[in-house]
């Protein structure tokens, strides 16, 4: 993930927007871009539908029913307990995305929030803003979940702290980065030269030049956060039972491996299909919203 992120630190938007039709016209053409939202928008798809309809009850063991192969009542089978795999697989996207979400969130508003203002005050704030950032560098989502967990027990709160934490230091970098290279442009002289204060240009000048970094990085985080909140679930740190969880499918799935190999490829190819969706609309929104390939094409 690291290429993606140095090609936005080196290639901030500084151009007027696209036009919303020409936006489209240009998105509808782009292969990733297609592609990425189809598999996106299956997974939310999948993750509304399960609020209100899933064929039968992820919650419902029913030992009588375990490892049944797929059938017109189980499309995809059932686990080791009895519960229908389609059933969990939709309620394990609502878990995934929830916590995806809320992480991003927590990410996107620390981490850009500390960006801006690092790179707006300089001096001993900014020093002392990525000093914080390194060392919370130093926690990936793991450590910090165990540590978590360890205070209050595992569950779905822990993870969500967790991954939101480990993306507050790539998102302060991501913004500070981009945001100094936006202060050093003529226009933004020039509203200094007019009396403007810092946190008005920050707000009216700054961020929304680099708001289409913060989307295209958000995608990438969102992805990452799909793969970490499925790492901790399957380790027992992050949804517990008998909240449905892909992560929680795969753990349940290791010791069936040569009886059932089928229980691990349903979770494991739902997660590949919401990364893969993910990353693909990253790099088509980076194409579009990079405004020389606007102009190039």
């Amino acid at each position: 993930m690291s290429a993606p992120l140095t090609t936005l630190v080196e290639a901030p938007a500084m151009a007027r927007p696209l036009p919303a039709r020409t936006f489209w016209r240009r998105a509808l053409r782009h292969r990733s871009f297609v592609l990425g939202g189809a598999l996106s928008v299956l997974v939310l798809a999948s993750a509304l539908l399960s609020l209100v309809w899933t064929p039968w009850s992820p919650y419902e063991i029913d030992i009588a029913s375990k490892l049944r192969p797929p059938s017109a009542a189980h499309w995809l089978g059932t686990d080791v307990f009895g519960r229908d795999i389609v059933s969990l697989l939709l309620a394990g996207a609502r878990s995934t995305i929830m916590v995806g979400v809320i992480a991003v969130s927590i990410g996107l508003t620390f981490g850009v929030c500390l960006g801006l203002i690092a790179s707006a005050r300089r001096g001993w704030t900014e020093e002392i803003i990525m000093r914080f950032s390194d060392f919370t560098f130093a926690f990936p989502a793991v450590l910090s979940a165990i540590m978590l967990a360890a205070v209050v027990g595992p569950g779905m709160v822990t993870s969500i702290v967790a991954i939101g934490i480990f993306q507050i230091p790539t998102l302060i970098r991501l913004t500070r980065g981009s945001a100094n290279a936006i202060w050093a442009r003529e226009f933004v002289l020039a509203a200094r030269a007019a009396g403007k204060g810092k946190s008005r240009i920050t707000i009216e000048h700054v961020l929304p030049n680099i708001m289409s970094i913060l989307i295209v990085q958000a995608t990438i985080q969102f992805a990452l956060a799909i793969l970490a909140e499925a790492a901790l679930s399957y380790l027992g740190l992050g949804t517990q039972p008998p909240q449905p969880s892909w992560g929680r499918m795969l753990n349940d799935a290791q010791t069936l491996l040569f009886q059932s190999p089928m229980l691990a490829v349903y979770p494991g190819a739902a997660i590949a299909i919401a990364v893969l969706g993910l990353n693909l609309l990253g790099d088509g929104l980076r194409d579009l919203l990079d405004p020389r390939l606007a102009r190039e094409r």
